[in-house]
């Protein structure tokens, strides 16, 4: 992505990366999960995060084998893959608190280890015409987030 068409702020927060699962699957007996346990495991992996020209934190996580991931199905909702977790299609690599993995649900999410996490960004296209009431919005955040 040609990022020198967007201004942004960073947001002093972050989400962390790990799998979503069904709370019977085996791996759910583990606080954590390493990349050899995802060996030979049907994963359902975001489709913004698994195109090839990605080199960021999340692909270098994979030490180099993410094309070797037993890959079945993509996601752009989270909600359709915690659908294809829930039914025992496979395991949805995503970020946490996103899917409902509350005691009621069938499902459960252990993070990454070693711990990967993801910035959150505001982001918006530096030439585009804004209207009064989105550049005060703006002028806010930097404010709150203490941007120049």
């Amino acid at each position: 992505m040609d990022i020198t068409k967007y201004d942004n702020i960073t947001l002093p927060t972050s989400d962390t990366w790990g799998v979503l699962m069904r709370k019977d699957s085996p791996l759910a007996k583990f606080k954590t999960v390493k990349l050899e346990n995802l060996k030979n495991l049907p994963l359902i992996t975001s489709r913004q995060v698994t195109k090839k020209s990605q080199n960021n934190d999340y692909t270098k996580w994979f030490q180099g084998k993410f094309e070797t991931l037993n890959i079945v199905a993509t996601y752009n909702l989270i909600y359709n893959a915690a659908l294809l977790v829930k039914f025992g299609i496979g395991y949805a690599v995503a970020l946490d608190r996103l899917a409902d993995t509350s005691s009621e649900s069938e499902l459960c999410f252990r993070p990454f280890e070693p711990k990967l996490e993801a910035k959150l960004d505001i982001v918006w296209n530096k030439f585009q015409v804004r209207s009064a009431a989105t550049n005060l919005f703006l002028q806010k955040l930097q404010e709150k987030f203490e941007c120049p």
